[in-house]
């Protein structure tokens, strides 16, 4: 028998957004998770505002919100505030009732600079990785590193010479999107900068490659279950990848971690960086570079089982940086200035990490 469509709405309904998330959904798993993590934070939060005036959106939202921004891959803040009024998943996540009103973009974007300016973002990505420390998931002795490079949100015509005045080129024949001709012009980090994002940098990412305005990213993975343990954002230079992996090594060591041996690809071999490595007391696994010194302490671990495993396993790395770019949205920033970069990455790898937990959990317990 056919159905017909009924027109007449129904007056009263007694439902809510969490009834319509089915039970053995992983955001349910997700959002237990990140409840916990949040409620670690309830110090910091009081600190962040004012017994007095009118309340604000509440942190634990906010910071919820960024989560499902880099799950769904929502394409703006300003997309996500239109969503929220009609999706009951996010409603659910963000414990707000059918009737609450969405937020307004501008009200969501003021208020998110708050969390920058207390480094919420990096005390929520911590607390989720204790989690996964306690339900011992994490290996405490063998890591890897590596970096890539993120796009800034700053076009290249936006790229002058230092000191440059409005008025020193031709008017723009378009004001909007102006022609501008870089031909017979020699460009560099040294004598150029974004008038866009001053903090991003000229840079590429090998051979063949377009230069590109970016920002370094680097990323710490534990080898167990390939899950990251830190992360930073530095200025893109031919130096960053080392210079951030020894403050990332440093930084495991007063958080805990007893790291025996760091695997990482051959771009890593060259200068003092192993040898800094090895005197940190750890192994360098390191993809042994044909261009290097032939002293190198890396050379030295090439022929023992423990370097096989470490070469194999530090490809897991390239999957954090493909979630984050392709679904978390970090291929190209959404955000002017290194801070805010490393803010939209810490929650970015936060939701890498949890939707990892929630899979491995599930696993254990089927």
């Amino acid at each position: 028998m056919r159905g017909e469509v009924d027109s007449q709405t129904a007056l009263l309904t007694l439902t809510s957004p969490e009834k319509r998330v089915p039970q053995e959904h992983p955001i349910r798993r997700i959002k237990r998770l990140a409840d916990h993590a949040l409620k670690q934070l309830d110090a910091v939060f009081d600190e962040m505002y004012s017994a007095n005036g009118r309340p604000s959106i509440p942190p634990e939202r906010l910071l919820k919100a960024q989560l499902l921004i880099a799950l769904y891959s929502v394409r703006s803040e300003r997309q996500f505030c239109e969503r929220l009024d009609y999706d009951l998943l996010f409603r659910f996540f963000l414990d707000m009732g059918l009737d609450d009103p969405s937020w307004d973009a501008t009200v969501f974007t003021k208020n998110r600079d708050r969390l920058v300016e207390h480094e919420v973002a990096r005390l929520f990505f911590e607390e989720v990785v204790r989690q996964a420390r306690q339900a011992d998931l994490l290996s405490r002795e063998h890591f890897t590193v590596d970096g890539t490079l993120i796009e800034a949100w700053a076009s290249l015509k936006s790229f002058k010479r230092k000191g440059e005045k409005p008025g020193d080129r031709q008017p723009p024949d378009d004001p909007g999107n102006p022609t501008v001709d870089f031909h017979g012009e020699k460009r560099s980090n040294q004598t150029h900068e974004s008038t866009t994002d001053p903090e991003s940098r000229l840079a590429r990412k090998g051979k063949g490659k377009e230069a590109k305005l970016c920002y370094s990213g680097h990323v710490l993975m534990e080898n167990r279950h390939g899950l990251c343990v830190d992360l930073r954002i530095a200025e893109a230079s031919g130096h960053a990848e080392r210079d951030e992996a020894m403050e990332m090594l440093r930084r495991l060591r007063r958080r805990g971690y007893d790291p025996r041996t760091l695997a990482a690809d051959k771009g890593y071999d060259a200068g003092s960086f192993p040898h800094e490595v090895l005197a940190l007391g750890i192994e360098p696994h390191i993809a042994v570079n044909e261009h290097a010194s032939q002293d190198s302490p890396a050379r030295r671990f090439v022929g023992r089982a423990g370097y096989a495993v470490s070469q194999r396993i530090r490809k897991r790395i390239e999957e954090i940086f493909g979630w984050a770019k392709t679904i978390g949205g970090l291929r190209k920033t959404r955000y002017k200035g290194r801070q805010r970069t490393w803010t939209a990455g810490y929650l970015v790898a936060a939701a890498y990490n949890l939707l990892r937990i929630t899979r491995l959990t599930m696993e254990a317990s089927t």
